[in-house]
């Protein structure tokens, strides 16, 4: 058995989001930010993922807006100073997206609530990245297959092998540092090989 249920992003559920979802609200920006070249965008989270996508993104676009719920990030420290550095990085504390608004053309901005003074303002932009994280579909294998704290899964150091002899996984379920189709259709050839492997081991 090759387990390859993937992972899912974490989304706002603001109003807008799903209407504008490829029409400029993505979570990805490795895979769409060249779609906003020369153009101002925003980045939804705090988390070192939120810092290196807003941080990627300034190769490209012309402004990144970093949307934030608290006045301090959680990323990591060396995130945190290379993205607060960045001259093409701003940073809307305490603040969440509302709505998120655009027409026929795609996203044109988003309606942000400040948390402590209860101000609503519209922030312009044509891209607007959500990165405040993904979930691993291993529902179906807890109690079964281990699992890291975060909940995707364990494989054996060097392998595909999963905790049960004959269960392999690959892509996403089992990767949270890189999450890109080409990675894991790589492991997807690395579970096949495996699974391959301990087949012919078994006289299957």
């Amino acid at each position: 058995v090759i387990v390859a249920t993937g992972a899912s992003a974490k989304w706002l559920g603001v109003k807008g989001e799903a209407a504008f979802k490829s029409k400029g609200v993505s979570a990805c920006a490795t895979c769409d930010g060249f779609f906003f070249k020369g153009q101002d965008v925003l980045v939804v989270g705090g988390g070192d993922t939120a810092m290196e996508e807003a941080t990627y993104l300034t190769k490209m676009c012309r402004s990144v807006t970093v949307v934030h719920r608290r006045d301090t990030l959680r990323a990591s420290a060396i995130m945190q100073q290379r993205a607060l550095k960045n001259p093409k990085i701003r940073f809307v504390w305490n603040s969440a997206i509302e709505e998120i608004l655009g027409g026929p053309q795609g996203v044109s901005g988003a309606l942000v609530r400040n948390f402590k003074t209860n101000e609503v303002n519209r922030l312009e932009a044509t891209g607007i990245f959500v990165a405040i994280g993904h979930v691993p579909t291993t529902e179906l294998f807890k109690g079964v297959l281990e699992l890291h704290d975060n909940g995707y899964l364990k494989l054996k150091a060097g392998s595909t092998a999963t905790n049960v002899p004959g269960v392999f996984a690959c892509g996403d379920v089992a990767d949270h540092y890189y999450r890109q189709a080409v990675t894991a259709a790589g492991t997807g050839c690395m579970a096949a090989i495996d699974a391959e492997r301990w087949m012919t081991e078994h006289n299957l």
